[in-house]
């Protein structure tokens, strides 16, 4: 049974009807195809029979779904919930704080790695899901009935999900590691929200000198707060290899910068002086470090019996390999046992991953003569 809120009043009565249901599965659709923040158009709702979904777009009043969702003594599932935790901060501010993932709760019982949810109602329940309509426009009114029975099934199997997920994870005996990684996933999305030294994200800037990198910087400041004040995507004001080639040239005057690759005159003329005027400005900022240049081949060897022996922890306790050690982490470790003192990631320094995970490793730096 789906039922449909699209009044102030008809959200305070659902609120009121799910206050005291210990489990309930949660979902958002919205659209960021063309805007800096995602605009959220419906937040579908099920206590494991019925489900609900809210137009967003009608309600005034969020005030009672806000005291339901952050309530502490309910507990939210939801599936790779991470855009769906920022969507309902930014829109609504609303903070959940007692949820249960079914992705990393598959992942770490071993079901599987991030598994998306009609991927994971077919491996576990054989059910097939039609996923057409996920690209589909949410913001239109009226929905279609193929929009409303799509986003009626995107919450119809989470509690039964959540029933065998949570079972296999206590017998499995790491419960524990999935409050850790839970709590990594708060961090993870708080994270998200800090675009300082955005500079180091863009693809290629480690070529770079300092006064380059300098100019980068600022660059990619200037068109965070532009974004962010216009609500356009970051690529609508400039491309990243647009800052890229501008920090690279430091253009002084207006015709150095025409010729650049992706760079049309509209933007070049709108965005032009400004450009100029924030690389000129980078000479009186205080210098950048140099980003690191990549690891040598010749460390490749090594690279890969780190992989190797992450793998056969991975096989030894029954886990996705994915989820011990990624890619950026060895390169750290790498990096900085190269430089004659290893520095363990953060996430390798504590927790389960502390016992598990940074032995292996360790095992196989003290065997090498590479460093």
């Amino acid at each position: 049974m789906i039922d449909w809120i699209d009044s102030d009043s008809a959200l305070q009565q659902m609120c009121q009807q799910l206050s005291q249901v210990p489990k309930l599965a949660v979902d958002t659709e919205f659209i960021r195809t063309d805007t800096f923040y995602p605009k959220i158009a419906l937040i579908q709702i099920s206590d494991g029979e019925q489900c609900w979904l809210i137009d967003v777009l009608a309600i005034e009043d969020f005030v009672p779904l806000k005291a339901l969702l952050e309530n502490p003594d309910q507990q939210l599932i939801f599936h790779a919930c991470a855009e769906d935790l920022e969507v309902l901060e930014y829109a609504l501010d609303i903070r959940p704080s007692s949820i249960f993932d079914t992705q990393l709760a598959a992942g770490i019982a071993n079901i599987g790695y991030c598994m998306g949810y009609a991927r994971l109602v077919d491996s576990m329940f054989d059910v097939s899901l039609d996923k057409q309509e996920t690209r589909s426009d949410w913001l239109a009114r009226p929905l279609t009935q193929r929009q409303l029975d799509y986003a009626a099934v995107d919450v119809q199997y989470l509690h039964a999900m959540e029933k065998i997920l949570a079972k296999a994870l206590a017998e499995q005996q790491r419960e524990d590691w999935f409050a850790e990684e839970t709590q990594a996933l708060f961090s993870l999305v708080e994270g998200r929200k800090d675009h300082s030294q955005y500079y180091l994200r863009l693809k290629g800037a480690w070529r770079l000198g300092v006064k380059s990198l300098t100019a980068l910087n600022r660059l990619c400041d200037w068109r965070e707060n532009t974004a962010r004040a216009s609500n356009r995507p970051r690529a609508h004001i400039i491309k990243d290899s647009v800052l890229i080639e501008l920090a690279r040239r430091l253009p002084s005057a207006q015709e150095q910068l025409h010729g650049i690759e992706d760079w049309y005159p509209r933007s070049v003329k709108r965005h032009g002086q400004t450009v100029l005027k924030q690389i000129a400005d980078s000479a009186n900022d205080s210098p950048v470090p140099v980003m690191p240049q990549p690891l040598p081949k010749s460390i490749s060897v090594l690279m890969r019996e780190m992989r190797d022996s992450m793998g056969r922890v991975a096989q030894d306790i029954h886990i996705p390999q994915e989820f011990l050690c990624n890619k950026k982490e060895l390169e750290s470790i790498l990096r900085s046992s190269m430089e004659g003192q290893c520095q363990w990631p953060e996430r390798l320094n504590q927790g389960w991953r502390l016992e598990l995970v940074q032995p292996a490793l360790q095992e196989v730096l003290d065997s090498t003569e590479a460093l």
